[in-house]
C-alpha cells in the first residue's frame, strides 16, 4: 500500500536535508556543465539522474542501523534491504520519467505546451502505476520469496 508518512519528516535531522540539498545541487551543476560541453540532449540525460537518491539510500541505511542498535540488535541486513527497496523505487521512477520525457519530446512539435505536458503527466502516471503493479505481481510469484 502506498502512503505518505509525514511523521518521518520530524525524525530527519537538519543536516540530512542539507546533504540531500547539496548532493542534488551538485548533480544539477554537473548536468549543466555536461550540457554546456556536449549539448542539451546529453546534459538532459544526466539531469534525469535521480539526484538525491545516493544521499537518500545512505541515510535510509543509517537510520535502519541506528534503529536496530537502539533495540539491541547489531546485524545490518535490514539497513541494506531498506536501501535496496529505495533503489528499486528509484529505478521504477526512472521508467516513469523516461516515459514522460519521450511523450513530451514526441508530442511537443504537434501540440501546444500545456496540452503536451498534461499528456506527459498522464502517461507518467499510467506507466508508473503499471510498473508498480507489475513489480508487485512479479514479487508475489517469486519462488525465492
Amino acid at each position: 500500500m502506498i502512503k505518505a508518512n509525514f511523521s518521518a519528516l520530524s525524525r530527519t535531522k537538519w543536516y540530512e536535508y542539507a546533504v540531500r540539498f547539496v548532493f542534488g545541487g551538485a548533480i544539477t551543476v554537473l548536468a549543466g556543465l555536461i550540457a554546456k560541453r556536449y549539448g542539451p540532449a546529453v546534459g538532459g540525460l544526466f539531469l534525469a539522474f535521480p539526484a538525491i537518491f545516493p544521499a537518500s539510500a545512505t541515510l535510509i541505511e543509517k537510520h535502519e542501523k541506528q534503529r536496530k542498535v537502539r533495540a539491541g540488535i547489531f546485524k545490518t541486513a535490514r539497513g541494506r534491504q531498506a536501501a535496496a527497496l529505495d533503489a528499486r523505487g528509484a529505478a521504477l521512477g526512472c521508467i516513469g520519467l523516461a516515459s514522460f520525457a519521450t511523450a513530451v519530446w514526441k508530442l511537443l512539435p504537434l501540440w501546444n505546451g500545456a496540452l503536451t505536458v498534461s499528456m506527459g503527466l498522464l502517461i507518467w502516471t499510467v506507466v508508473s502505476m503499471a510498473t508498480w503493479r507489475l513489480r508487485k505481481m512479479v514479487h508475489l510469484n517469486d519462488p525465492m520469496k
